[in-house]
């Protein structure tokens, strides 16, 4: 099985990665935001670097896919190739950080891979506000980070949404956080494996019914 946790800059998907690796002997898979050599220029110049950036995330998070198509294990993944494309990319293009020309080729790029690729199984999208993106972000001290613009933050969570509700066929759960704490309140996180249990059932019957048609 192949799950994802989905969410802004901020909204707690690494921290929730790891605790549901360890919770469920699940084989956590995390992005290397680090390891992207174009991070640190593209917030100084985001109109010069996106391509070069979304490009880079592109071919790391393929590989990743590549590597989960052939794990036998139940893989839960810090972001998923679909919300780099259609939320982050999408949303460079449309500040005008990137050309229709080197978006229309990205996207081809994109479209291409997805030919060998395959959906999660589960999409878990954690739903947070502004405001609480960018206390986590302060919190945090990613140097990088700290003055990330709220518009910026304020249009990734509007394509979230969007991408969620209307847009993306697979399987999602959302799970609000500003007014939960899933790190430090055991309920909280109870609450939240409830709320997955319940997912992964109705993925198992759904499966169950299938085999027996």
């Amino acid at each position: 099985m192949y799950i994802v946790i989905a969410g802004n800059i901020g909204s707690g998907k690494t921290t929730l990665t790891h605790m549901l690796a360890r919770h469920y002997g699940w084989t956590p898979h995390l992005e290397s935001v680090q390891a992207n050599p174009y991070l640190d220029d593209y917030y100084k110049d985001m109109k010069r670097w996106s391509l070069n950036l979304e490009t880079f995330f592109l071919k790391e998070r393929f590989r990743d896919l590549l590597k989960i198509k052939q794990s036998a294990a139940t893989i839960i993944q810090d972001r998923s190739i679909f919300e780099g494309v259609y939320i982050f990319a999408a949303n460079n293009h449309d500040m005008g950080n990137m050309s229709d020309r080197d978006f229309d080729t990205f996207m081809g790029l994109f479209q291409s891979m997805m030919l060998v690729s395959q959906k999660p199984d589960l999409m878990v999208y954690l739903k947070a506000s502004v405001s609480h993106l960018v206390d986590n972000i302060h919190k945090r001290g990613r140097d990088y980070e700290q003055n990330m613009q709220l518009d910026y933050l304020r249009n990734l969570n509007q394509r979230y949404d969007d991408f969620v509700q209307n847009r993306y066929r697979g399987k999602t759960l959302t799970i609000e956080v500003d007014d939960i704490d899933f790190l430090h309140n055991r309920k909280d996180f109870a609450s939240v494996i409830t709320l997955i249990d319940k997912s992964l059932n109705e993925i198992e019957y759904k499966n169950d019914n299938k085999l027996c048609i």
